[in-house]
């Protein structure tokens, strides 16, 4: 349920990094190319963990792919998602999903976000945690979704990231934050995908270190470079 290769292509890079609380979770993510060139991207991050959750997202997982080969619109694919999710009608199961695409030719990236933090926009020096409001599919039959279209210009990134990152405590019971995963991303901006990764995850071990991990933790680092 992850892809096994960062994605290079039309000036556009993307890596991921991922670290399961058990041997198997409930986080997935995939990124693809469309054969109109758009490229699509989705982090999800099911309720419970172990294999319960895994198998739960693996359900999700088989009808995001057959729905977005499509190329249909991203506030259309969360609600055919919700659809299928409440046919099967697990009780106790949903799942919190952020849904992009990015037009390579106009530089604009659309998504929709059910149940997530951010995502979060680097763009030079600045930085802004994105906010999309959503229920999560699985829950409700008449959820609906808002798209939010995103003109990106050349040096912006995006960081899409399950509640793992951010909701991880120490010691002192402390939360790392969104503000946490923020800082981080700013310090190591110029980096590129898979290293600016390496330094947030390595920073949350680091935070957390002599404490268990609750929760699973995923995330994908889209640059576009223009």
């Amino acid at each position: 349920m992850l892809p096994l290769h960062p994605l290079r292509t039309a000036g556009v890079t993307i890596s991921h990094e991922f670290q399961p609380v058990m041997e198997v979770g409930g986080d997935y993510l995939d990124y693809f190319k469309l054969s109109d060139e758009t490229i699509g991207l989705y982090v999800g991050d099911v309720s419970g963990k172990g294999l319960p959750a895994a198998l739960y997202a693996a359900l999700a997982v088989g009808t995001l792919r057959g729905i977005h080969k499509t190329g249909m619109e991203p506030e259309r694919v969360l609600s055919l998602l919700n659809e299928r999710l409440l046919l099967r009608g697990i009780p106790g199961r949903h799942s919190a999903i952020q849904y992009a695409l990015f037009h390579p030719t106009t530089a604009r990236m659309r998504i929709v976000s059910a149940g997530m933090p951010g995502p979060l926009l680097l763009r030079g020096e600045d930085s802004s945690v994105l906010q999309i409001a959503g229920l999560p599919p699985g829950l409700f039959s008449a959820a609906t979704y808002d798209e939010l279209s995103l003109q990106l210009e050349p040096g912006d990134s995006l960081l899409f990231f399950t509640d793992g990152l951010s909701d991880a405590r120490n010691l002192h019971d402390q939360e790392f934050g969104v503000e946490g995963v923020e800082d981080v991303c700013r310090r190591h901006a110029g980096e590129s995908p898979l290293d600016l990764l390496g330094h947030l995850f390595s920073t949350i071990q680091e935070f957390t270190t002599n404490c268990k991990q609750w929760d699973d933790m995923t995330a994908a680092y889209f640059h576009f470079a223009g």
